[in-house]
Formats: structure tokens, sequence, C-alpha cells
């Protein structure tokens, strides 16, 4: 089995920065694919960074520049630093992997709100 638990997230105005931590346990397929993801009202879920084994990771393009995304192999926890927040940065983000996601599991998710 495997858990993932999403933290930090929270109302912040635009402009403003969070942290997002998500602790992995548990059977966890490769740290090192870990990724983050998110749901935006009314919208499919994307991902918008992720760990990659051949180069530097990978942003959408609408974050890159303003998120960062870092992992703690020791504590299996990987974080989302997002900075310059902008309201459609609202949503819902997970963190998880492909091998993760082929087994439909999804943790709960942290809700970042961006909004004045």
């Amino acid at each position: 089995q495997v858990q993932l638990v999403e933290s930090g997230g929270g109302l912040v105005q635009p402009g403003g920065s969070l942290t997002l931590s998500c602790a992995a346990s548990g059977r966890i397929f490769n740290i090192n694919a870990m990724g983050w993801y998110r749901q935006a009202p009314g919208k499919q879920r994307e991902l918008v960074a992720t760990f990659t084994s051949v180069s530097s990771p990978l942003y959408v393009d609408s974050v890159k520049g303003r998120f960062a995304i870092s992992r703690d192999n020791a504590k299996n926890t990987v974080y989302l630093q997002m900075n310059s927040l902008k309201p459609e940065d609202t949503g819902v983000y997970y963190c998880n992997s492909p091998r993760i996601i082929s087994t439909g599991y999804w943790g709960q998710g942290t809700q970042v709100t961006v909004s004045s």
C-alpha cells in the first residue's frame, strides 16, 4: 500500500507564496518520479510540475519561473514552492507519480485559494 498526504495549502493574496508538502509512506514506487497535480474548479486535473529521470524538473508553462519542485529522499517528502501566486493557481493540489496513478490511488489533496 501507499499513502500520500498533502499539506500546506491555504488562502493567500495574489502575489503571495505557499509551500506545499507531500509525505509519502508505504510502498513507494519511485519518489524521483513524483509530481504535483492540480484540479481547478470545473476543470480536469493537470500536471503542473514533475521530476524526470533524464533532465531537470518539468513545469507546465503557466507556472514556469514561479513554482519549484523539490524532494527530501530521506524523509520521502516532496515539496512545491509556489511564488507570485495568481488567482488562476487556485485549485486542489495533489502529489502523485505515474505508477501510483495507475493503481487509481490519489491522496486527499490540499486546497490552494488565491484571492484578494
